[in-house]
């Protein structure tokens, strides 16, 4: 594996973990992951028109990887409103191969090691002086189900689409149509001035997401899947140091270890040589 896929790789992991930063900074957390998902409708626009449409067995697929993408978003914001970024992110991270390693068939060693790590990890982060309290566990737990869930969706619906660029495109779309109608069912109003500096803050964490993804695709169509996958868990440990140093987080020596557990349990559930 090169330096550039490595880079990649890198890039992508501190990239996730600076979008989730801008989340958690903003004043309506709602509000922003609604402008942030701007970017990506955007991008999807862009798509669209250079791909055909999706097979129309895959239609069930895109709905509901979006509808769960908008619930992923509404439990984020709410694990956000009660926990730290670096209590939080580690825990969403961490529980999304455990609870996909948990739910499939045999484990292997490296597996169970993972499982046993990454729940080490969250407990370590869950106990203890300056823990993450019950309600942002419980969230940061549920928006790893959820995130667990569109994956297995995404993994069926790709290939019944036929064209992953199309699928990605329309789930996209519909996302995007979806949230800032879920922000008005559930606020009355969405109002978006461009001149605010907060708008321009979500919309920059918006093109940080999109660059983050951008980055691992492009790293996975220069090397292979389970390093790459690993390097970019790293974010775990990216996520408590933009806590401490942006965000005025503590980090103390017991949640780097608890991050750190995290993200090497996530490596060996998301490695495949």
């Amino acid at each position: 594996m090169n330096a550039t896929v490595v880079g990649l790789a890198l890039s992508a992991a501190i990239l996730h973990a600076s979008w989730n930063a801008f989340l958690r900074t903003g004043v309506d957390r709602l509000w922003t992951v609604t402008v942030m998902s701007f970017s990506s409708t955007a991008a999807a626009i862009v798509l669209a028109l250079f791909h055909p449409l999706p097979a129309a067995a895959a239609w069930p697929y895109v709905v509901l990887s979006a509808v769960l993408q908008v619930g992923y978003s509404v439990f984020l914001v709410a694990a956000y409103r009660y926990g730290e970024l670096g209590q939080v992110y580690p825990i969403v991270r961490g529980s999304v191969p455990l609870l996909v390693a948990l739910g499939g068939q045999r484990l292997a060693a490296p597996e169970l090691i993972g499982v046993a790590l990454v729940a080490c990890g969250i407990m370590g982060l869950s106990v203890g002086r300056g823990r993450a309290s019950v309600t942002s566990i419980l969230y940061a737990l549920a928006t790893g189900v959820i995130i667990a869930a569109y994956a297995t969706v995404d993994a069926i619906g790709v290939r019944v689409a036929g064209d992953s660029a199309a699928y990605t495109a329309w789930v996209l779309l519909i996302y995007g149509a979806l949230l800032p109608a879920a922000f008005v069912g559930l606020r009355g109003r969405l109002t978006v001035d461009l001149r605010a500096p907060e708008t321009r803050k979500a919309l920059s964490g918006g093109l940080f997401a999109l660059l983050a993804y951008g980055a691992v695709v492009a790293a996975f169509a220069q090397g292979p899947a389970g390093p790459i996958t690993a390097i970019r868990e790293t974010s775990v440990v990216f996520a408590a140091f933009i806590g401490r140093f942006f965000l005025g987080e503590q980090l103390t020596p017991r949640r780097i270890g608890a991050c750190a557990v995290v993200a090497l349990g996530a490596i060996c559930l998301g490695y495949r040589p």
